[in-house]
């Protein structure tokens, strides 16, 4: 079995280990990509996607604005990268420019979001069915900003519309530093299983870091990716939500060829810290984020299923705490760890 490669480097930026959480809408604000920087084992992180044409607004209106909040991070974030999404070359290469004097370390672009209002814009997986229009955006943005700029794309519109590597090699031929490939097709959604053949054919096309993403949910699937496709880097999405010490387990197999798995304890003391810090930020939206993660954090739990719905039920951000400690104050006693 191929070696877990244990750093790459996009540009001049170096990623050690060689493992990136996945931009996820709704859930990879700040408040989670410094939780998972926290716990270890994470070397690039990436924010939620973001509109280009917000951002430029946002700029020009020289206020804050919600485009804004979606690119807020601090100091120990880096290294970290920008993601935006949009379809008008000259958008988007300004709103690159705004990330950069931002301080983020690489931009990167959205070719794979399926959501239909997305897709209705012609962004995110849209456009994979207009390569000549992904070419110009590309060359607009890396003409535009000196940091590294990369792209993270889907397989293709359907199965029989599949342009992973034309799109690969697109990307390599206007600068590109990586590329980052979901080999699902917007089709599919996230439905179905990931080709990581589709990987595999990408990566023996460009010469190019290629990043691999799509059902990596234990450390082993990460190996076994890195083995079967000969990508530089594994990306995980889904499975960091509801596992957050995923990256951490994967650095201790490829150091120790063994790894921890979270505790009871572990999991009280995840759910009481992220909320903590949700509290602390004092949005307006607390207790839905709170109620959000809820359905993530309980995987795993003994008798998670209870625990959510008692968040669930709860009104406001000291109430949920107070349900909290006293779930597991009952569960640490009856679920050995």
């Amino acid at each position: 079995m191929r070696e877990f490669p244990p750093k790459l480097h996009i540009g001049k930026v170096e990623i050690a280990p060689a493992t990136v959480l996945a931009p996820m809408a709704g859930v990879t604000d700040t408040v989670f990509r410094r939780f998972i920087r926290g716990l270890g084992g994470c070397g690039l992180i990436m924010t939620e996607f973001t509109s280009s044409h917000g951002v430029v607004a946002s700029s020009v209106r020289r206020k804050p604005t919600r485009t804004f909040d979606y690119l807020a991070f601090e100091p120990d974030e880096h290294p970290i990268s920008a993601q935006l999404f949009g379809a008008d070359p000259d958008v988007m290469a300004n709103a690159a420019r705004v990330c950069q004097d931002l301080g983020f370390d690489i931009v990167d672009i959205n070719l794979g979001c399926p959501v239909k209002k997305v897709v209705r814009c012609n962004g995110g997986s849209g456009l994979l069915r207009d390569l000549p229009l992904v070419e110009r955006i590309l060359r607009a943005v890396r003409a535009t900003i000196t940091i590294p700029l990369t792209v993270k794309f889907r397989a293709g519109w359907n199965d029989r519309e599949l342009v992973s590597v034309p799109l690969a090699r697109i990307a390599e031929d206007c600068g590109l530093d990586a590329i980052a490939l979901h080999p699902r097709t917007r089709e599919q959604g996230y439905s179905g299983k990931a080709d990581w053949d589709r990987i595999a054919e990408v990566k023996a096309a460009v010469r190019i870091p290629v990043i691999g993403n799509g059902d990596v949910i234990s450390p082993e699937d990460a190996f076994r990716m890195v083995h079967e496709t000969g990508c530089d880097a594994v990306m995980i999405g889904r499975a960091a939500s509801y596992n957050p010490w995923i990256f951490r387990q994967i650095d201790q197999y490829r150091e120790k060829g063994r790894y921890d798995c979270p505790t009871e304890r572990d999991r009280y003391d995840m759910m009481r810290t992220y909320y903590a810090r949700l509290i602390d930020r004092g949005e307006d939206d607390t207790v839905g984020k709170m109620k959000q993660f809820a359905t993530y954090f309980t995987h795993g739990v003994c008798n998670g299923s209870r625990l959510r719905q008692e968040v669930h039920l709860a009104h406001a951000a000291t109430e949920i705490m107070e349900r909290v400690d006293r779930f597991f104050v009952h569960e640490l006693e009856a679920c050995p760890a």
